[in-house]
């Protein structure tokens, strides 16, 4: 039996089944408004940026990802056939966890039932149903001009043009930001993604993977979502970023360099600009004691996705039948760098997180 993953928001409740290897992997979604449908062409564009199979800097399994969707009574169930699966590449590890893998912890909850070839339903492929999800949700937004967008802000330690190094209203970046979308390889300065690419191919002749930080920026936001504590809207975002695997850090506006800067740095000053209040700069990311701003600040924060745990290097690890000290080498297929795929699901789930607090406030 397929393990799933379910989150209950506001008014939106997500059951995310199977596992990487299975014969379909989909979401069922419930909670949608009874008008709203599925737009299969713009999802389609979204799993085509997802999709692996596609570049050198990507893992070789190729699946179509074609997503079906089928109406039911209490929810909408969008799934996709597995087309490519190879269990056996996994045969030989079955009882050697692989470092920075969930294969150790998996066991220790859910025994028997964990697993029995590739990462199950921790692995990177389970977020294609997220980014089913997702696209609904971003077309539902778009729909009131609130516009969810995302780039490799770093790779492998190259920085791309971001938010933070423009004025907090400047134009230009948005509309570039606007056409990664339609990019082979997700960054605003292609110079910058040519030398990510080096750095990426790099890796992988080594045997080894790189890690990266995708910076997300979500424009038009109405204001006063989400709410104090245990309401606010970061953590609700953070939420549903956590739910893609290789996430490790989330922070919002300048994150971590406010413990750099004093207040009379970080504190965004207000402003009238004409009959409507705005930021002169946006170090807060859009949201202020747990809620936004408004269109006067865009949400922007930053996700730090891990290296790629598995790699073609000997690594060392135990031998869960006979509880000795062994090695590893890891077969099968996998990306050098997950995040240039995680970007689209990056934007999917932060969407879902917006779209669910919109229709909960309503």
């Amino acid at each position: 039996m397929s393990m799933e993953s379910t989150i209950k928001g506001d008014a939106l409740e997500l059951t995310i089944y199977g596992e990487s290897h299975s014969p379909t992997i989909g979401v069922y979604i419930k909670g949608l408004p009874s008008d709203v449908t599925p737009d299969k062409e713009f999802t389609a564009k979204l799993m085509a940026r997802r999709a692996p199979g596609n570049n050198a800097w990507s893992t070789p399994r190729k699946e179509k990802d074609e997503v079906l969707f089928e109406q039911g009574e209490d929810a909408l169930h969008g799934y996709i056939i597995n087309s490519n699966t190879k269990p056996k590449d996994y045969a030989s590890i079955m009882n050697k966890p692989r470092p920075g893998h969930a294969d150790y912890t998996g066991k220790l909850k859910y025994k028997e039932e964990a697993s029995r070839s590739g990462g199950g339903i921790f692995s990177g492929r389970m977020t294609a149903p997220l980014c089913i999800a997702g696209s609904i949700a971003l077309s539902e937004l778009a729909k009131s001009g609130v516009t969810v967008r995302a780039h490799l802000k770093e790779c492998a330690g190259i920085k791309d043009d971001s938010y933070y190094d423009h004025d907090a209203h400047d134009k230009n970046f948005s509309d570039a930001l606007a056409l990664v979308s339609g990019k082979e390889f997700p960054v605003v300065s292609d110079e910058a993604g040519e030398k990510m690419k080096e750095a990426i191919e790099k890796a992988r002749m080594d045997l080894d993977s790189v890690g990266a930080v995708v910076e997300c920026v979500i424009e038009g936001m109405p204001e006063g979502l989400g709410g104090p504590l245990f309401d606010g809207l970061e953590g609700k975002i953070a939420k549903m970023i956590y739910a893609i695997p290789a996430v490790k850090g989330v922070e919002f506006g300048v994150g971590f360099d406010v413990a750099r800067m004093r207040g009379s740095e970080n504190n965004d000053p207000f402003a009238m600009d004409g009959d409507k209040v705005t930021l002169k700069t946006n170090n807060c990311g859009g949201i202020l004691g747990g809620i936004s701003v408004g269109a006067a600040a865009p949400i922007v924060f930053d996700c730090a996705f891990k290296p790629t745990p598995s790699i073609g290097k000997t690594q060392r690890t135990i031998d869960l039948t006979s509880m000795t000290d062994t090695d590893i080498n890891i077969e099968g297929r996998h990306d050098p760098c997950v995040a240039p795929r995680a970007v689209p699901v990056v934007e999917a789930a932060a969407a879902l997180a917006i779209y669910d607090e919109i229709l909960g406030k309503n």
